[in-house]
């Protein structure tokens, strides 16, 4: 299709509602080539564009992706959540060189948290990339949860406000601007937002207290953009999710103060439009306060131009101000100007340090006696990983020992080996649980290790299962003169 859009009315206020409409819009888009409806939504008004796993060009990364925006759209703001740990896209699929928030937590030097988000400020600076859709402020207090975990930097809210604060000013002083997310916080949740519809049930106290807590920490430590969730708070909107309601955005904007940036989770998640579609999602969250709507990955140019059209329409009946329109377009315009200027003052910035030693990971691990006695048994040793879903934030990423080239099938270890036996999730039902009683039935010494947000039963929690955190396990475990091909100690 050749434009994303309808024409504007051939008049200054038409044009200028249009161009105002286009810049509250944040696409993905597929591939590794910047296709051309984007080019013409840019020339259109378009402000910010958001990159994925699906826009990473094989050991190149994100760097034609991001050469190619950058020379046809010049001075777009391009926005990736590069977390660390489990979540990133600057390292997909290999997996983030980050321990990710909750081993920061753990090991709880603000200094260190400060490094690690410079660190990844750095390498998306070196990209042109000016919005990090980071950190994760939630307190993760439900160790149920199935799209936050290690994502959280711990579950109080007294970890999650220092180190929140800490992350934001580590990567804004690179110039790459912050996003504190999941507002007001999607920590004590059983549901995955993309696939339904989260509800929380504690009292306005406990709300105050816990969920919004780190908010008004990176609120006050300055951080730019601040996301929505898509889920539903009753006691302060029991029926509409944040992202669509009022009363919610009120809270961030008159109670926490905060006057950037207001950025929706992805709306083409199910929390988000499963029942009303995408158009009219779009038009409730601005309705309700948001600034920049965040389409989703691999948005077709027929999706965005439903988008577009549903809200052009929404201001012509009246339904939706169009000042409220050109009020979340000059936010977002002057957040790319502020990211431009920026980026451009830092071109050269070099990579911080920061680095953690194995010994200092492994420190944060959580282990059982049985991993002792596991540790002082001198059979060699062979590590075996099972197979483990991930949520759609983290998408098929590298995670636990075979990211770092270790680990085998369970039928190969050979006779005598102990065995570690590592997963993530670790649910009553995981298929773990199975293959390390078949190990021990088969009389292997064996131990279960835990690669993700620990929900009890496993003889070594790591809290992350990315490779940095990956190398110190394997340490750990003895096996660092492994063949990484078999995953066993060599004699």
């Amino acid at each position: 299709m050749g434009r994303p859009t309808e024409m504007a009315p051939p008049t200054e206020k038409g044009a200028s509602l249009h161009a105002d409409v286009s810049a509250t819009l944040q696409p993905g888009f597929s591939g590794t080539t910047v296709p051309g409806w984007l080019a013409t939504a840019h020339a259109e008004g378009l402000v910010s564009v958001c990159l994925y796993g699906a826009n990473v060009s094989g050991s190149a990364g994100l760097v034609p992706a991001c050469r190619e925006l950058l020379e046809r759209l010049p001075g777009v703001l391009l926005a990736v959540d590069e977390e660390g740990g489990d979540v990133t896209r600057l390292h997909y699929p290999a997996g983030s060189p980050s321990v990710g928030n909750a081993v920061l937590g753990r090991i709880d030097a603000l200094g260190t948290t400060a490094a690690a988000a410079a660190q990844i400020g750095a390498e998306l600076a070196a990209l042109g990339i000016g919005l990090n859709l980071a950190p994760v402020v939630d307190v993760n207090s439900s160790p149920e949860n199935p799209v936050i975990g290690v994502r959280s930097f711990g579950p109080t809210a007294t970890l999650v406000n220092r180190h929140s604060a800490a992350w934001v000013r580590g990567l804004q002083e690179i110039g790459v601007a912050a996003c504190a997310k999941h507002f007001p916080g999607h920590g004590d949740t059983s549901v995955d937002s993309h696939h339904g519809l989260p509800r929380i049930t504690v009292s306005r106290a406990v709300l105050h207290q816990r969920e919004l807590a780190p908010f008004r920490a990176a609120v006050d430590a300055g951080v730019a953009c601040v996301m929505t969730s898509h889920i539903v708070v009753d006691a302060l909107d029991p029926d509409r999710p944040a992202t669509f309601s009022p009363t919610v955005l009120g809270v961030l904007r008159g109670d926490l103060g905060f006057s950037g940036v207001i950025v929706s989770d992805a709306l083409d998640m199910a929390g988000a439009s499963a029942v009303t579609g995408m158009p009219e999602a779009a038009v409730l969250a601005l309705l309700a306060g948001v600034d920049l709507l965040c389409l989703g990955s691999q948005t077709e140019p027929e999706e965005y131009a439903a988008v577009h059209a549903a809200v052009l329409g929404a201001v012509a009946s009246g339904r939706l101000p169009a000042e409220r329109v050109s009020e979340a377009a000059d936010r977002v315009r002057a957040l790319a100007a502020r990211s431009t200027d920026h980026l451009g003052s830092r071109s050269n910035v070099a990579a911080h340090e920061g680095t953690l030693t194995d010994e200092q990971v492994a420190a944060t691990f959580t282990t059982s006696h049985r991993f002792t006695r596991w540790r002082q048994d001198p059979a060699p040793s062979a590590v075996v990983q099972v197979e483990s879903g991930s949520n759609l934030a983290v998408g098929a990423v590298g995670w636990g020992p075979r990211s770092v080239g270790v680990g085998l099938e369970a039928l190969s270890v050979p006779p005598g080996a102990k065995v570690a036996v590592a997963a993530r999730s670790l649910s009553p039902d995981h298929p773990a649980h199975q293959v390390l009683a078949d190990l021990r039935g088969r009389g292997h010494h064996a131990v279960l290790i835990e690669c993700g947000w620990p929900r009890g039963g496993a003889d070594v929690e790591t809290y992350g299962g990315s490779p940095a955190v990956a190398r110190a396990l394997v340490a750990l475990l003895g096996v660092e003169r492994t063949d990484r091909v078999t995953g066993v100690v060599s004699p």
